[in-house]
């Protein structure tokens, strides 16, 4: 669309540049700035344009432009404001979406911009009407209609007004009074409780008496006979008389038009598909109530103009009903607009080139504009994170026919693709357990078996009183909350099961289940030692790829391989995931480009493979959808610009994220719909509304309302207490606007997640211990600086082999009894120790540095340390003797383990225990007992190190994993 400087109204100069709202009205056929403090404040006698800028995760801004037409507004200025629209739009470079929003009929999209509510103004600027000015409070009448938003107007203040269908507002010098109809639904009547609100902050400065009244309630109650006195006494209501806003909007067959020289033309023959559609030209699809009008994305400025005018001619008709007009671009239809068609091609995000919005900001730099909103920000590349305390208790079973087997602690982060399993994973809530209990659903699982593993589910769910968050999993699909409960993570091929082993008997299949003496193929993947997995592939070259590293082992032999795309990171992952896989065995290390005969005589040959990463599905921005759930058909509406409020405790809502479903459950829901929810978010995935090619697979949550994870209230500003209410919303609301707002409750908010891939901050109270990959008690640390690996990883299981991280620093803990020459030789001892730990390198500001919870910290104060009792805390580190003597322990200042240097034992120049060589090296007569086998060399001295390996540690601990651990075998060290 061609732009030029006339087409540009200086009113939108710098217009849609940030999040937010913007409104200009109409005046003397000019668009001009209505001040901020004046927003939602809307006359009848005026045209509006309004502005909506939302930031989207893509890093691009969004641009919705409505435009308002008062009930008494002049036809000029409905079309001034209608035109202006189209060249705001080109300003913001010919991409927005236009609404034609007229008083009394807005759309919900327009009204959710101003929550709770729009109450028109008698009065305006053009039309000559004076604004109401100041004066003694007249008593009114409104009509509140709506679950979602609300519409209000304000009717004749009379008997004949009221009916037993709607809710009525009366506001009255002193009290204002909601009237709820006794055929009206309790998601209205709170809704209008938000009207009463505003009532009374708008125009009784928030000083007023609130009352509720009850159709059909005795005249005995105060309150109900103070209301029926304004109306001149109690009387029986009249039968709702049926007005032009209440009728059914006819079946109207669906037309399409298109625009030649500002005229409408019959175009097509009926049915409607996209290649109607030419890109220079513009088209007119009338559905009655809804009229479309689509813009090719080579059309002129002029050509638009004149299909507005005709969209607006059209609807102004003999015998039309009141139409909503939306205006959509090429390449930026609508959902709703595209659903209107036979078919619609499934395409990407459509490539549409900047020049249109270039060009518009090149024009208004020249004149001094900021004009950085208008082109398109890089997308902020963020980490995903899993938004859960990742330190809690996980049990895992594997499903077999109708029954379910615990897995052992050491085996539960192994899978086998022709398997389902079914985890229960617990932690630490505000004043309660959190639980997540879920099923993973592996591809060449049976249906029966998932059958079996959703029944099995239900039942441990229903016995916790439906309070866990209960999620379905597909492999391939899983979320970063899963893998990071599980932090390492296999799957192999086959499976174990009693229905995997009858489908592959019946159809006479090869049994591909994982053998340790086979010849197997495993994709490493992930972001970091706590969420790392390793995906058994095809053994074959074209598995491969430049963007991964890979473990292959056969009877004889184990390679490494990394892709020339990969980093350090990386192959530290294949390094710990080997433990896993093929413990003990030392493997050959093969770069892309210089592998060995051998490594490609294992997979058949060479040949062709790809370099690109393998995508999935990622998280877009959010959409709340509230559910209708009959006779198995879902219909769904979309809540635009929600909040947590719109969340009713009798309803059931979807909210998407596009890679994961989330199905919210009120706790007024009846019991039946509970049992529904998992197949309201399978059809949700199944009709896919939005039309955004939803995965069949994607994850499903069922969250019930109380009991909310933070990896779903991350969408919304949360009040946990507003969650922790009861009764149904029209009483919790009524609470809160009596008492003018939220009521207090006991029940503390939830913690917020740290930003360090989402895991909590280690808790005061002591933690149950949880079952980890490498062993039952394998520390969760991220790989850091070898320093900082020191430190953390001297909390793990000595018998855990983890090849990644060097040894602590070990700080002694000493009980408060000590005498002060004690102390002077501890304070001497701990200077030294002191100067080691202050070279360690930091963790980034950004971010958190994770510590297990057995470890007791403490922030730095200068207050003398407080003893804390005795737990029982299975992953506590071993203590001495003389620990064990005393029932409290001081919590160090900074990190320290709970061990003492034994007597006799030597320390180093950094003051770390030492050994001779010929105690610590495997075929020793005489070991040493109580350290980490996995890391004997360790112990060395500094002097003896460097005899037996040529080199200082530091240096050997710079070397790769594969060279450190190629010494440590020479020397009999590993």
């Amino acid at each position: 669309m061609a732009v030029s400087m006339r087409d540009l109204d200086p009113a939108f100069q710098g217009a849609g540049q940030k999040a937010g709202l913007e409104i200009w009205r109409i005046e003397n056929f000019n668009p001009v700035p209505v001040p901020k403090p004046s927003y939602g404040k809307f006359f009848t006698g005026d045209s509006y344009i309004v502005l909506k800028t939302t930031s989207l995760k893509s890093g691009s801004l969004r641009h919705d432009i409505h435009y308002w037409l008062g009930r008494d507004t002049t036809q000029d200025e409905a079309g001034t404001a209608a035109i202006k629209t189209i060249e705001l739009d080109a300003a913001l470079g010919g991409r927005a979406v236009q609404y034609r929003e007229v008083q009394g009929h807005e759309t919900e999209k327009f009204l959710s911009c101003f929550k709770p509510c729009i109450i028109p103004q008698e009065g305006g600027f053009a039309s000559g009407f004076k604004h109401a000015e100041a004066e003694e409070h007249k008593t009114r009448l409104f009509v509140c209609k709506g679950k979602r938003v609300v519409h209000v107007k304000e009717v004749p203040f009379s008997r004949s007004s009221l009916n037993h269908d709607d809710i009525f507002v009366l506001d009255t010098k002193s009290k204002i009074f909601q009237f709820n109809g006794s055929n009206s639904s309790i998601q209205e009547r709170a809704k209008a409780l938000e009207v009463v609100q505003y009532v009374k902050d708008t125009y009784h400065n928030g000083k007023c008496e609130i009352a509720a009244i009850e159709d059909g309630k005795l005249m005995a109650d105060p309150e109900t006979g103070e209301f029926w006195s304004f109306f001149g006494g109690f009387a029986p209501l009249p039968r709702k008389t049926t007005s032009d806003e209440d009728r059914p909007v006819d079946s109207h067959p669906t037309k399409l038009f298109r625009i030649e020289k500002g005229q409408l033309e019959p175009h097509g023959d009926g049915s409607l598909t996209r290649d109607l559609l030419e890109t220079n030209k513009c088209y007119i699809l009338d559905c009655g109530f809804e009229v479309f009008a689509w813009m090719g994305r080579n059309t002129s400025l002029d050509d638009r103009k004149k299909a507005t005018a005709a969209a607006e001619q059209l609807v102004h008709g003999p015998d039309r009903p009141k139409s909503q007009i939306t205006f959509v671009i090429e390449g930026f239809e609508t959902a709703t607009f595209r659903s209107k068609f036979d078919s619609w091609p499934q395409v990407a995000n459509v490539v549409v080139s900047e020049d249109g919005r270039g060009k518009v900001a090149a024009l208004l730099k020249r004149q001094g504009v900021n004009v950085k909103g208008l082109l398109k920000a890089d997308p902020v590349k963020e980490e995903p994170q899993p938004y859960i305390d990742c330190t809690g208790n996980l049990q895992v079973w594997r499903v077999s026919g109708n029954e379910k087997i615990l897995i052992p602690a050491s085996d539960q982060s192994k899978f086998y693709s022709g398997d389902c399993y079914i985890f229960q994973y617990s932690y630490s809530g505000d004043d309660k357990d959190e639980y997540l209990i879920g099923t993973w659903f592996g591809k060449q699982s049976v249906e029966e078996e998932r059958a079996s593993a959703l029944s099995l589910v239900n039942k441990m769910v229903e016995s916790l009183k439906f309070l866990p968050v209960q999620a379905r999993i597909y492999e391939g699909s899983e979320p970063i909350q899963f893998y990071s409960i599980f932090q390492s993570f296999v799957v192999f091929k086959g499976g174990l099961s009693k229905g995997y082993k009858n489908y592959v008997a019946e159809k006479e299949i090869q049994d591909e289940t994982y053998q340790e003496d086979g010849v197997a193929l495993f994709r490493v993947q992930g972001s970091g030692p706590e969420n790392m997995q390793a995906i058994q592939v095809d053994p074959v070259a074209s598995s491969l790829n430049s963007s991964y590293c890979y473990i292959l082992n056969s009877s004889s032999s184990v390679f490494t391989w990394s892709g020339s795309l990969t980093n350090s990171d990386n192959q530290e992952l294949v390094e710990r995931l080997l433990d896993l896989i093929k413990p003990n065995v030392q493997s050959r290390s093969q770069k892309e480009g210089s592998e060995s005969e051998q490594f490609w005589n294992l997979l058949g040959g060479k040949s062709e493979y790809p370099s690109q990463k393998i995508s999935r599905d990622a998280e877009s921005d959010p959409h709340l959808f509230s559910c209708t759930f009959s006779r198995g058909n879902l219909k769904v509406v979309e809540v635009h610009n929600f909040d947590q409020d719109d969340l009713m405790t009798e309803d059931i809502y979807i909210l998407d994220n596009h890679s994961e479903i989330y199905v919210w459950i009120g706790q007024q829901v009846d019991a039946k719909s509970r049992l529904h929810a998992l197949t309201i978010g399978e059809k949700f995935l199944e009709h896919d509304f939005l039309l955004e090619n939803l995965s069949s697979k994607a994850p499903v949550y069922i969250i019930t309302e109380g009991s909310e994870p933070p990896f779903f209230t991350r969408f919304f500003k949360w009040d946990s207490a507003k969650s922790s209410m009861h009764g149904n919303s029209f009483q919790r609301k009524l609470t809160i606007v009596k008492s003018g707002g939220t009521p207090t409750v006991d029940k503390p908010k939830r913690r917020t997640p740290v930003s360090y891939g989402g895991r909590s901050a280690v808790p005061d109270k002591s933690q149950r211990s949880r079952s980890m990959s490498f062993s039952p008690e394998r520390v969760r640390v991220r790989g850091r600086s070898p320093a900082f690996n020191a430190l953390a990883a001297n909390f793990e299981n000595p018998n855990a082999r983890n090849l990644s991280t060097p040894p602590p620093v070990v700080r002694k803990i000493y009980p408060k009894s000590m005498s002060p020459d004690s102390a002077k030789l501890v304070s001497a001892k701990s200077t030294s120790i002191a100067s080691l730990s202050a070279s360690f390198e930091q963790p980034p500001p950004a971010r958190e540095a994770i510590i297990p919870r057995s470890i007791k910290v403490t922030p730095v104060t200068p207050e003398p340390p407080k003893p804390k009792p005795e737990t029982n805390n299975n992953d506590k580190p071993e203590t001495n003797d003389k620990e064990k003597e005393n029932a409290k322990t001081v919590r160090i200042e900074t990190l320290t383990i709970q061990e003492d240097v034994k007597e006799g034992e030597a320390e180093d120049d950094d003051g770390l225990t030492t050994y001779p060589y010929e105690r610590l090296k495997t075929t020793s007569t005489d070991p040493v007992s109580d350290i980490d086998v996995t890391k004997r060399e360790t112990y060395l001295s500094s002097e003896e190190f460097r005899q037996k390996f040529g080199m200082t540690k530091e240096a050997f601990y710079k070397l790769p994993k594969w060279k450190q651990n190629k010494h440590k075998m020479a020397l009999q060290l590993f």
